[in-house]
């Protein structure tokens, strides 16, 4: 059995495919996570997985092959069953004699070699390959995969073939013929597997769009849209009909907006996606939102703040009453930080109540109101029973009017925290915005802790990003240079789109912040009903307040952002 001689950290820095500085965050994530080194490493993208196999490969005298250049046989692919086969990702590549090679990605582990010697009863040759390389190979042999590939082959079936034309009659839906459609294999699998697709590739959204003559599926990646594929027209009402039936949806309303939602499972994790209908020229359209709580973050550490306002947070929910504001446009994962801090504050000896429009993630613990308006359950009327209800942690979905605001302000101001959201451009425009609500200045200044703007960039991709030159005229104007430290001349990446990030040069998003401490100085300003200008100025240039545009720019330093992203996450600033 090989053994390795020398720590993985030790051969990945000699052989100079990490850094330092990689390896160190690499290590405190697996302190954090409990997680395997060698799988962070990759996953995380501080390495290649073809370097990190080649660097392995020396070590330990095994050949390293590249799965996509070898031919399997599906013969031989029989010899050990698909769930061994995916528990230890090991493929099968040739028996001679008593003696099976396998291709394996994790040559350590010997419990995969003893059961494979037990399993087939062959004795067990290895290579080693890519855990990537391995599952691709396993989706294409074994009959469960699921691809973009397999949608595709699906909707060419069903184009080919005679199919039921689903017939409107008044505006109205033939229901037996849509419910005896939405019912069919083909139907059923087109929908199982563009949700399956959407898991792999990290989409937020899927859009599902009625168009003159096709039916049109986007997935929304890293917060932009990307056609994905067309289905064909003669099946829409069937491919609707089958979402709004398991989503729980009236399938005879096709007039009206309607709002669902249904629970998936995916490799032992459990995602709920929220649906809503909207009712368009050419059939209903529907959106489909993931809430995977796997991705939760829990804690601030998580939520990828830059250690001053890390600092200022952490501070913040501390206090044992008054009222934090995150604010952002729409979809900049305000929701996602108050259910950081909620699940961080979700211990037995609170009593945490939250009354949100609609509730997105289904929190154990906690108790959670959806606002329903229809019935008279507002967030104001709503809030009114919650403080009946003795809580210690209030958290309010959005603050939209000024009875809302004001009830929200006297609850922290009685012994609660209350968190909440604005739809402001920066930190201190929530102060405003609450006094031109009618909240009297003096009770803003007494009831918040900390406002907080927040917006999503996309981090480029560790996997493909490449140096680029930027004149140093273009970036001191930028004012990169009040975030640089010791003088240090920055450096500029680019990613120029591999497999990886499906050629786009970046994945994943990071959030960046701007926050506002109320101190007693900024009190002051707020009572004395100073403008907005001036208390940003006052806190930046007192305070050391880092704005949207210095923090964005802190990680583009720190090569986690590019700087285009920077620039457009704030340009308004």
């Amino acid at each position: 059995m090989a053994i390795l001689k020398k720590k993985l950290t030790d051969i990945l820095l000699e052989a100079k495919i990490i850094t330092p500085v990689d390896l160190e965050r690499a290590i405190k994530i697996q302190s954090d996570t409990s997680g395997n080194l060698k799988d962070i490493l990759v996953r995380e993208g501080f390495v290649k997985e073809r370097d990190l196999m080649s660097a392995l490969s020396s070590e330990l005298f095994i050949p390293y092959l590249e799965l996509s250049k070898y031919k399997i046989d599906s013969s031989i692919i029989e010899l050990i069953p698909e769930k061994i086969a995916r528990q230890y990702k090991v493929i099968p590549l040739s028996k001679i004699g008593n003696v099976l090679t396998v291709a394996l990605s994790d040559p350590l582990n010997i419990f995969a070699i003893d059961d494979l010697k037990m399993i087939t009863g062959y004795d067990i040759d290895i290579v080693l390959a890519g855990e990537k390389d391995i599952t691709k190979v396993l989706d294409k042999f074994y009959s469960s995969s699921a691809s973009t590939e397999d949608i595709s082959t699906l909707v060419e079936e069903e184009r080919k073939g005679e199919g039921v034309e689903v017939v409107k009659v008044d505006g109205a839906l033939e229901l037996g013929s849509v419910l005896e459609d939405s019912a069919k294999a083909p139907i059923v699998k087109i929908v199982d597997l563009s949700i399956t697709e959407a898991l792999k590739k990290r989409a937020s959204d899927i859009h599902i769009e009625p168009m003159e003559k096709e039916l049109r599926v986007r997935y929304r990646i890293d917060g932009h849209l990307y056609d994905v594929f067309r289905l064909p027209k003669k099946n829409q009402n069937a491919i609707l009909a089958r979402i709004k039936i398991i989503s729980g949806l009236d399938i005879t309303e096709a007039r009206l907006p309607q709002d669902g939602r249904f629970k998936v499972k995916l490799k032992d994790r459990e995602i709920d996606f929220r649906v809503s209908a909207l009712p368009t020229t050419f059939g209903q359209k529907f959106v489909l939102r993931t809430l995977d709580k796997a991705k939760l973050a829990v804690g601030l550490d998580t939520l990828g703040l830059s250690p001053e306002p890390l600092r200022l947070f952490s501070e913040a929910v501390t206090k044992p009453y008054g009222m934090i504001l995150i604010t952002g446009p729409t979809g900049c994962g305000k929701s996602t930080t108050l259910y950081s801090i909620l699940n961080k504050l979700n211990t037995p000896e609170l009593n945490i109540v939250t009354i949100e429009d609609p509730v997105e993630y289904q929190v154990e613990g906690i108790t959670q109101i959806p606002v329903k308006p229809e019935i008279g359950l507002t967030f104001a009327s709503g809030l009114r029973s919650i403080l009946r209800q003795s809580p210690d942690v209030i958290m309010v979905g959005e603050i939209r009017d000024s009875e809302t605001a004001d009830i929200a302000v006297k609850a922290s101001l009685t012994g609660q925290i209350v968190l909440s959201t604005l739809h402001t451009n920066d930190a201190v425009g929530a102060i405003t915005r609450l006094i031109d609500m009618g909240i009297e200045p003096f009770l803003v200044a007494s009831s918040l802790i900390v406002t907080s703007a927040k917006r999503l960039c996309r981090k480029v991709c560790l996997q493909c990003r490449q140096e680029i030159s930027i004149p140093k005229e273009s970036w001191k104007k930028l004012g990169i240079d009040r975030v640089l430290k010791d003088g240090k001349k920055p450096v500029f990446y680019k990613g120029t789109g591999c497999s990886h990030c499906n050629k786009t040069g970046y994945f994943d998003r990071i959030g960046i912040h701007e926050v506002l401490m109320i101190d007693d100085s900024i009190r002051d300003l707020i009572i004395k009903r100073a403008s907005t200008n001036k208390i940003k100025d006052f806190a930046m240039q007192e305070k050391g307040m880092m704005s949207l545009r210095d923090d964005a720019m802190l990680k583009v330093v720190e090569g986690v952002i590019t700087l285009e992203e920077a620039i457009l996450a704030t340009s308004e600033d």
